[in-house]
């Protein structure tokens, strides 16, 4: 089944903070993400029927008075909020519920109500963290310690294969730049230079401090309804065009090639199979940006570039302000914000530029293209947006 034009966003919508919120618990950022979203959906919470989170559903319905007919709880990273998108479309779209609710909340920074211990951290004195999972039995026996070492690993050897520079994954952070640069809501707003990035205190090779995303709290949320009941919402509809989801690895020195994410593929190539469009049709893109070199990869592995070519493109200006192919045009996860799953963001950059309230809005978009990554390249989601009414 096709869930093209089945159904569509009718409110979407942030925590009322981001950045370091100190005073919330990731349960209240799921909350207030929620309540501002059924809001700006001018509904009321008794008449969502449908639950998606990375929290426990249970704990979310309880707290709204929600009983629901519908839940999900996939959880697989920083994606796992386009794959709630694309389970609520297809739970809709068959039946299932009639309005879904999707949340995020994380306290990434302030660590508020989080329990257990964060993956890949460890205190000073103690060494690499060994347990059970699969990274932890079979990469951190080897001193693999957290994001930069391990995507480290395959970015070294996509650029010896490619050739790209390291000037050209600076160029990354300079682009998305001057896209916060006008964003009241980034963290970072500053412009930078290739030398300013280059500069920056190296955090391991060849990530430098400006290359890699800051560390938040903050939360997201969406409404989601049939298409054929957006009159009965206030704010201009999102319809869901393409979705795709995939996995590859929990352990990044396991990729079937450490130089492309076959998840990207996979999830992108369905997405645009549904939409039914080219990458011509696409206006806006965003790309899940932990580290500078997640933008290269996903040009290149979602197909708007070739091979090797996706650093020069966006060192030439491509997806800067004035560029060919606006990218990350709320500063991305190096800029805006990142709470440690930066996916709600993403969308929620994708949703404001389709529905033309973005503060740094792109003119004329009519399409945008949302890709997501979790965990190490372990998984990814694929979304295309457009405001343009089917048989338009």
């Amino acid at each position: 089944m096709s869930l093209r034009y089945k159904t569509a966003i009718v409110g979407a919508s942030e925590t009322s903070q981001l950045g370091v919120i100190p005073d919330m618990s990731e349960t209240q950022l799921h909350i207030d993400a929620a309540m501002n979203a059924i809001a700006d959906a001018g509904i009321d919470a008794s008449q969502i029927d449908g639950i998606s989170a990375t929290m426990n559903p249970a704990i979310l319905a309880h707290y709204m008075g929600i009983v629901p007919k519908w839940v999900d709880n996939t959880q697989v990273g920083g994606t796992s909020f386009l794959i709630h998108m694309r389970h609520a479309a297809a739970a809709i779209a068959s039946g299932l519920a009639t309005t879904i609710l999707c949340t995020m909340g994380q306290s990434g920074r302030s660590r508020v109500g989080v329990g257990g211990v964060r993956i890949g951290t460890a205190g000073a004195s103690s060494g690499p963290r060994y347990d059970g999972s699969y990274p932890g039995q079979f990469e951190s026996i080897y001193g693999v310690l957290g994001p930069t070492t391990m995507f480290g690993l395959g970015v070294l050897r996509y650029m010896k294969e490619t050739g790209t520079t390291i000037e050209q994954l600076a160029s990354v952070a300079v682009a998305q730049r001057k896209w916060s640069n006008k964003v009241p809501r980034a963290m970072f707003k500053d412009l930078v230079t290739v030398e300013d990035v280059l500069n920056s205190r190296m955090i391991c090779y060849p990530y430098r401090l400006f290359m890699c995303c800051p560390v938040t709290d903050g939360g997201g949320a969406f409404i989601l309804t049939s298409a054929d009941r957006v009159d009965d919402y206030p704010t201009k509809p999102v319809y869901v065009l393409g979705t795709g989801e995939s996995v590859e690895t929990a352990a990044v020195s396991q990729m079937y090639d450490m130089t492309t994410s076959a998840a990207f593929k996979t999830s992108s190539a369905k997405a645009f199979e549904e939409a039914q469009v080219s990458h011509d049709d696409i206006d806006h893109v965003q790309i899940y940006d932990a580290f500078a070199h997640l933008p290269i990869y996903g040009l290149e592995d979602l197909g708007f570039v070739g091979r090797g070519e996706a650093g020069a493109f966006i060192e030439e200006g491509n997806t800067s302000p004035g560029g060919k192919l606006p990218l990350n045009t709320n500063g991305g996860g190096l800029s805006y914000t990142h709470t440690g799953m930066y996916g709600m963001f993403a969308m929620q950059e994708s949703v404001r530029q389709v529905r033309g309230e973005a503060a740094h809005q792109v003119e004329g978009v009519k399409t945008s293209f949302c890709q997501g990554v979790g965990g190490m390249f372990m998984a990814a989601g694929s979304l295309i947006f457009t405001n343009e009414p089917p048989h338009s």
